[in-house]
């Protein structure tokens, strides 16, 4: 079977274990940027992750094969803060990204970018309804980044205090950065959809059901996903 993802996430390696330990099912992923992806989606995909509501219901209105009675949640992951190793600014929360000088790198889609990451930011600075504390973060922006690839480069190379990001991309990456949690009632979750096409492999199924299943939940739930 053949799947398409947005982003690198568990399922990059999940397949391995799957047709080694499961029911022989080969799957071959291909994650990255919907542009990397999408002549091979639209020739032969049997399952479509999405790594957002909206991002999924952008490949709804995309991909004929699948449509919204097909998407099904499967698992969440919240936002934090990435910072440099050592946290040298001693960033503690967003409180602090308000009332200190900073650097921040955020992640669109500019409105040609398919991206989780889409308003995040906006989401996060304007949860308690101030105003104020939207002007203020947006001021300390120094770079809107296409995807989360282009927001974690544009994070190292611009020397950032602070990237708003999803927890996987620090703890997939903790050689390079460390993160600091954003305060409960700031915090932002988004959801892993998936959506099998019409006339996938039927193997997928079984796929489908490994990942909602107790065993392949633990690839996720060590990356920062929960259920």
């Amino acid at each position: 079977m053949s799947m398409a993802q947005e982003a690198p996430t568990p399922l990059s390696v999940m397949p391995q274990k799957l047709s080694v330990k499961k029911s022989k099912v080969t799957v071959n992923v291909i994650a990255g940027p919907e542009s990397k992806w999408t002549k091979d989606a639209q020739k032969n995909a049997d399952l479509i992750f999405g790594s957002a509501e909206q991002s999924m219901s952008a490949f709804v209105e995309t991909y004929p094969f699948i449509t919204d009675q097909d998407v099904e949640p499967v698992y969440l992951r919240r936002a934090v803060i990435a910072v440099p190793k050592g946290n040298p600014k001693n960033i503690n929360g967003i409180k602090d990204l308000l009332e200190k000088p900073a650097r921040i790198v955020v992640t669109e889609g500019l409105g040609v970018y398919n991206t989780s990451g889409t308003g995040v930011w906006e989401d996060v600075a304007g949860r308690t309804g101030s105003l104020a504390d939207v002007q203020n973060f947006r001021k300390k922006i120094i770079a809107y980044a296409k995807g989360s690839g282009a927001s974690f480069k544009a994070f190292q190379q611009q020397k950032a205090d602070a990237w708003i990001t999803w927890i996987h991309w620090p703890l997939n990456h903790a050689d390079k950065v460390d993160y600091v949690e954003i305060e409960p009632e700031r915090r932002i979750y988004r959801d892993l959809t998936l959506a099998k096409a019409k006339g996938a492999d039927p193997q997928t199924q079984a796929f489908i059901d490994f990942v909602n299943s107790s065993e392949g939940e633990t690839f996720f739930t060590r990356e920062g996903w929960t259920r």
